[in-house]
């Protein structure tokens, strides 16, 4: 890895310290995105982002996997806002 400067190093302890943030902001945003999806590949490359958003925001496993099994964006809404009243 390269050296960073010390502007460079805040930077990037800035993010990690704001992830949880990051990820929030982001499953809102496919939230939305789900909504506007038109096809079912569109919706199905949105739903992998979710997963994925889950798994880095640690979500419990049976929470994360009952909302993927159903793929139900008003119910992965409720609990986004849940999530974002928490954090």
């Amino acid at each position: 890895m390269p050296d960073f400067t010390p502007h460079q190093k805040k930077i990037v302890d800035r993010y990690y310290e704001n992830k949880g943030d990051i990820m929030l902001t982001k499953l809102s945003e496919l939230v939305s995105e789900l909504y506007l999806a038109e096809t079912d590949k569109k919706r199905d490359k949105l739903w992998e982002r979710v997963a994925l958003a889950m798994k880095n925001l640690k979500i419990r496993p049976d929470i994360a996997d009952k909302i993927m099994e159903r793929r139900d964006a008003k119910e992965l809404a409720q609990h986004l806002n849940d999530w974002l009243a928490k954090h």
